[in-house]
């Protein structure tokens, strides 16, 4: 029973992975290359995906600190409806400034947790500080493209190690023990 639960920890951050890197290439291709509805229709994907993704790093971290992981859950699924409605309000991409945020959290949950890499943490956490930036469209505009390089190299550092590496299983069990 212990190997179908650790084959399914290890799935559930495979599958985080994947999702991500669906998401982020379905979002970069739809910006990129096309217009209106069909844009639209990727965007939703993206959003999609990500949720999904938001959704398997809460069971992933929860062990961690719960209540930290359900506030990250909350504002990046607050972001990404957000996002899905193309709300902007005078310019200011609210979606990304919610998603810095849940960046960040994830940062601190991946940093205090001994089943990844404390590097990966840090590099969520400074990935969450080039999406804050959009908090400000000069400012933003300003760092561009520094700013959304810095989000999705670092963030992209953990759901890389997620795809490949995948989470310490004997470390997670630990945390979930100590729940």
């Amino acid at each position: 029973m212990e190997q179908v639960k650790e084959s399914s920890r290890q799935s559930k951050s495979r599958i985080a992975g994947v999702l991500f890197l669906i998401s982020v290439l379905t979002a970069g291709a739809g910006e990129l290359f096309f217009h209106g509805k069909l844009l639209v229709a990727l965007g939703l994907v993206a959003v999609a995906c990500y949720v999904a993704v938001t959704l398997l790093l809460y069971g992933i971290f929860k062990p961690v600190q719960k209540g930290i992981a359900v506030l990250a859950v909350s504002f990046n699924l607050i972001g990404l409806s957000l996002e899905a409605i193309q709300f902007k309000p005078k310019g200011v991409d609210i979606a990304l400034v919610f998603h810095g945020i849940y960046c960040f959290l994830i940062g601190y949950l991946a940093f205090r947790s001994t089943f990844v890499p404390r590097i990966l943490g840090v590099l969520m956490a400074v990935g969450g500080l080039g999406w804050l930036t959009f908090v400000s469209p000069s400012l933003a505009t300003r760092l561009s493209p520094v700013n959304l390089a810095l989000g999705l190299v670092c963030e992209g550092a953990l759901m890389l190690w997620l795809l490949v590496a995948r989470v310490n299983s004997g470390q997670w069990q630990e945390e979930v023990s100590r729940e």
